[in-house]
């Protein structure tokens, strides 16, 4: 029998004392986060619980399916929780414009497998070596005897194969498998998933990974590879920022390439940098910490401020010394 963790003890006591909660994320929310979010928010509901749902951003498209409720909302005028949940998000001010949302509150839970995480709730579940936060909101369900609906199991198996990149990253573990595996057989649907996450890109979404696919450059021996999105290209392809979601990983995917490197212009002087790693020596987290950022060991990012050319030349320079280390120890 698994042993019972006491942190996830603590959580459940509160959640039963508690009637109205909140669940938050983190800003340009991805698959973990909302299929994380969305989760807790059905399974609260299914206890009688009041939920609202927050994020600064809007619902990616591909993902809409998760919600036919329609229950993630945007920030809104503060008032009172008597417990808010945020999911996925490493330090509390990721949450952007929906933290002023959730200020007023008797109790913070924080959900999350980054290891940058700065434990800034009243009680934190930090697993950084769990592939996805969708793991860890499995885990509570399974300690806390919560039923794993349908509609529950299709939320969780996106988070985890949307943050393990179906199932590729080095982070993926036995588990991982076991519980993907226990999600299926709970009602989790696998073709719909696998459509509508990974088969039915809108056109400016091609537009945009042709732009990728044009202009994207490979240095040091073939081992790194990288590319910039600027806001004139979404302009040109009419992509939205959601729609770069996953476009690192085909380079990524090169021969040889052992990180890739997604460089995304949100103002002129302000850069979200995306990195990912093919190898487990590799690990990207420590890149992007040094530069604000935070993430896990294939898959990372920062936000910078600067000269877009200066982000650039200082971030590549990291990415060399950390290859360069990496080959020292191979």
């Amino acid at each position: 029998m698994k042993r019972r963790l006491k942190i996830l003890d603590k959580i459940i006591r509160a959640v039963k004392g508690s009637s109205t909660f909140a669940i938050g994320g983190h800003m340009r929310p991805d698959g973990d986060c909302i299929g994380s979010q969305l989760a807790m928010a059905y399974a609260l509901k299914n206890l009688g619980k009041k939920v609202t749902v927050f994020n600064q951003d809007d619902m990616p498209e591909k993902l809409a399916f998760l919600d036919p409720r329609n229950l993630l909302k945007g920030p809104v005028k503060a008032r009172h929780y008597d417990c808010v949940i945020v999911t996925d998000c490493a330090s509390y001010e990721r949450m952007g414009t929906i933290c002023d949302s959730v200020s007023l509150r008797d109790l913070l839970i924080n959900i999350d497998h980054h290891g940058s995480n700065s434990r800034y709730g009243n009680l934190n579940w930090v697993d950084p070596k769990s592939a996805s936060s969708g793991e860890l909101v499995f885990q509570l369900f399974k300690q806390a005897n919560w039923p794993i609906t349908p509609p529950i199991a299709d939320c969780l198996f996106t988070a985890i194969s949307t943050d393990t990149g179906s199932f590729q990253y080095a982070t993926t573990r036995p588990s991982t498998y076991m519980i993907a595996a226990e999600l299926v057989k709970r009602g989790a649907n696998l073709s719909r998933i696998c459509e509508e996450v990974y088969q039915s890109y809108p056109l400016s979404r091609v537009k945009l990974q042709r732009h990728m696919y044009n202009s994207f450059k490979i240095i040091e021996k073939n081992q790194i590879a990288y590319f910039w999105i600027r806001q004139a290209d979404y302009k040109k392809t009419g992509a939205g920022p959601d729609e770069s979601e996953g476009l690192i990983d085909h380079i990524r995917n090169i021969q040889g390439v052992k990180i890739a490197c997604l460089f995304e212009e949100i103002e002129p002087e302000l850069t979200r940098v995306s990195l990912r790693s093919k190898l487990p020596e590799l690990d990207v987290s420590t890149i992007a910490v040094s530069f604000g950022g935070g993430g896990h060991l294939s898959a990372a990012g920062a936000r910078i401020p600067g000269k877009q050319i200066t982000i650039q030349r200082q971030v590549l320079a990291a990415v060399k010394k950390s290859l360069a280390a990496s080959n020292g120890k191979a």
